[in-house]
């Protein structure tokens, strides 16, 4: 006599495979100083052609894109996270003077200058 069994579905959890980030965050330091405030952002590989700064109200975006090269003898080695653009996105506020930004990129140290906005002078009201 034949038992035809059927299969169970199969019950696993699969993970949907996410696409790598275009993008990786890059290290940096954020300084406040008197009258500005520093921002250092290690970028090594990217020229300054390839830097990208944008202020978007309180946030600043940097992007730094790093010189695409194909060799000739090309293989996939897993270097791709390793070779991946930067983005730094950080939110500032608003007591930044953007328009005012001064920037400087010397071997893979990017060091941009934010200075402040300068207060409106207080307007007293004389009540007598």
């Amino acid at each position: 006599m034949h038992t035809i069994i059927h299969p169970q579905p199969t019950r696993h959890r699969s993970r949907p495979v996410e696409a790598p980030a275009p993008f990786r965050q890059p290290s940096y330091d954020c300084r406040e100083l008197p009258a500005a405030v520093k921002l250092t952002v290690y970028i090594p590989g990217v020229d300054a052609a390839g830097v990208e700064i944008e202020a978007r109200g309180p946030d600043l975006i940097v992007t730094a894109r790093k010189q695409q090269v194909v060799r000739v003898n090309w293989q996939a080695l897993h270097l791709e996270a390793s070779q991946r653009d930067y983005r730094l996105r950080l939110r500032l506020g608003l007591g930044l003077d953007y328009a005012a930004l001064s920037a400087e990129l010397h071997e893979g140290v990017l060091t941009l200058m934010l200075p402040k906005r300068q207060a409106p002078a207080a307007r007293w009201r004389h009540v007598a």
